[in-house]
């Protein structure tokens, strides 16, 4: 990345700031050593292309599993990982988003595990990653992506996990929502780019950075919309942005007739970028 860029990145303050740091502990507590996941990975099949998935004639929708937020408190604590991963599936999902953080959004590598062992699709780990070990821990437990949040990484570290990432097998789904930070994502070959409309360091969505930014990922590139969605009409307005695919979570957590939900949510038709 040019030095300009690089020299503009500042630590994140806020919620973001704690959640990462907090990934950094469990990553040095990580319940499995380096050596034996490598080992895992080693032995471990082919898990389904994530980005291929999001290239369909709808827009795709990857579908959240989460059982609470910073922004929202407790969605469903109850939820089970693999009745709901099958439900979103059947409902046609796309791909799964399985948040693995646990202090915040209840979420844990046992998750990951189960809904791997419970539908086909592509399983994107959702987490605070800082460190390669967790690349690991997403390629072990059958993960297909891991996500990167620019914000949260200085742009050497953010481009070497996405380097490391890559030669796992795992398609990193890097999260940007300025200039700056596509100039990075675009940076990590093979990337997926992510445009979060919620401001991690303030958990306020502005609508108005995915109007911005979803027209400007090049369109080689899988482009995500993501926060605010809550039905078919959302999936449309990103769409008409031109978005390849879209995250949808909380909405998606609270629903009662899940398949019919993510039905009208995922036949949207995807109009692309110019």
């Amino acid at each position: 990345m040019p030095e300009a860029q690089a020299s503009r990145w500042t630590p994140p303050t806020g919620p973001l700031r704690e959640l990462t740091e907090r990934s950094r502990l469990r990553a040095r507590e990580s319940a499995l050593g380096r050596a034996e996941l490598e080992a895992i990975v080693r032995q471990a099949g082919p898990v389904p292309d994530f980005a291929a998935a999001l290239r369909r004639p709808e827009v795709a929708v990857i579908a959240e599993l989460k059982r609470s937020s910073p922004s929202k408190g407790t969605l469903d604590a109850s939820l089970d990982a693999s009745e709901r991963t099958r439900r979103y599936v059947a409902g046609g999902a796309a791909a799964l988003s399985i948040l693995t953080e646990p202090s915040r959004f209840g979420g844990s590598l046992a998750d990951l595990r189960d809904a791997r062992a419970a539908v086909a699709v592509p399983l994107l780990r959702k987490d605070f990653i800082t460190d390669e070990i967790q690349l690991l821990e997403a390629r072990a437990y059958g993960a297909s992506a891991v996500l990167l949040i620019a914000r949260a990484l200085d742009p050497p570290l953010l481009a070497d996990l996405g380097a490391a990432a890559t030669a796992l097998g795992l398609t990193p789904l890097v999260e940007i929502r300025d200039d700056a930070e596509l100039a990075g994502a675009v940076a990590v070959k093979g990337a997926v780019i992510g445009v979060n409309n919620r401001d991690l360091e303030t958990l306020v969505i502005e609508p108005e950075v995915g109007a911005r930014m979803i027209p400007q990922v090049p369109v080689d590139r899988v482009a995500v919309y993501e926060s605010g969605i809550t039905d078919a009409a959302g999936v449309a307005r990103a769409a008409a942005l031109g978005a390849d695919a879209v995250l949808i979570g909380s909405s998606l957590s609270v629903a009662t007739d899940v398949e019919g939900t993510l039905g009208a949510l995922a036949s949207v038709p995807r109009v692309g970028r110019a």
